[in-house]
């Protein structure tokens, strides 16, 4: 893995605002950014075609990042921009890209009206298959969307950033999602929203306030090894009965980031993505960041 960050840009107002994300957070770190252009070659018939002829699908897939990464070095002086324009299917190029890059970063369209995602094919397949942590950002997304309000209402990128929200399962618990939740916390100066969600079992109807309080012991001893790693992290910890990934999606709408995991499948057969996992792309009102772990 190379001390990089890759974001993926197809020319669209996601992808767009993927590269922003994608700047910001490379500056934060102290990475260069690298922006892929994968072109697709159409099929030969459509090649040759009167209006579009032989090279000028080429020619656009080169002008594209071209354009992006000068406009992405006025935006942000000092940062080490570079472009790559690669060939094949985005998904499998994308995916490939994962193997030595530090973060991958994609757009995905906003819905419109709502808070949250319309995840393409492209994107989940990269997320199902990528072993670096892959972000997901929504088209529209600005850098204020990340910070508290100020004073007086306004949003502004010169405040706080707001929290890292952080999706535990305390029965599959893994140290890189944690860590990367943490780490994100302490570039931004902010906290971790620490959120498990847990849907009780037929017996746990019985236990009452034992259950409540196994659950709650729980996160609590999940976190401690972090929070004395961390001290200059504030934690806030969340455990309550119900859908995990409705939990999530909720602290989604005050979060700068939501970090959850993805179990890496060697299987090319079955689901690649988990349920909860799933549903927060598809429904997160801030950033996604999955990362995957074993």
């Amino acid at each position: 893995m190379s001390g990089t960050i890759t974001v993926g840009l197809d020319g669209s107002p996601e992808s767009r605002a993927a590269a922003e994300w994608a700047a910001r957070e490379a500056k934060l770190r102290g990475l260069p950014l690298k922006v892929l252009h994968v072109w697709e070659p159409v099929p030969e018939p459509v090649v040759q075609a009167p209006l579009l002829g032989a090279g000028t699908g080429q020619r656009w897939s080169e002008r594209i990042p071209r354009e992006a990464t000068e406009g992405l070095r006025l935006r942000h002086p000092g940062l080490q921009v570079t472009a790559e324009v690669l060939t094949g299917r985005p998904s499998e190029v994308l995916g490939e890209a994962g193997r030595s890059t530090e973060l991958l970063v994609l757009g995905s369209r906003g819905l419109s009206g709502v808070g949250g995602f319309l995840v393409g094919s492209v994107g989940l397949a990269v997320v199902a298959h990528a072993e670096c942590p892959v972000i997901l950002v929504r088209a529209g997304e600005q850098a204020a969307d990340e910070h508290e309000r100020d004073p007086v209402g306004i949003p502004s990128a010169a405040t706080p950033y707001r929290p890292v929200v952080l999706g535990l399962d305390t029965d599959h618990l893994d140290a890189s999602v944690i860590e990367f939740a943490f780490d994100a916390a302490a570039r931004r100066g902010t906290g971790v929203r620490a959120v498990h969600g847990w849907k009780p079992s037929p017996y746990d109807l019985y236990g009452g306030d034992d259950v409540v309080r196994r659950e709650t012991t729980a996160l609590t001893e999940a976190l401690l090894p972090w929070r004395e790693k961390y001290p200059s992290v504030d934690v806030v910890e969340e455990s309550r009965s119900g859908s995990p990934a409705g939990h999530l999606i909720s602290a989604s709408h005050e979060a700068s980031l939501v970090v959850v995991g993805r179990r890496i499948r060697r299987s090319p057969f079955g689901a690649h993505i988990g349920p909860v996992t799933h549903a927060v792309l598809h429904h997160a009102a801030a950033p996604v960041a999955v990362v995957a772990h074993d």
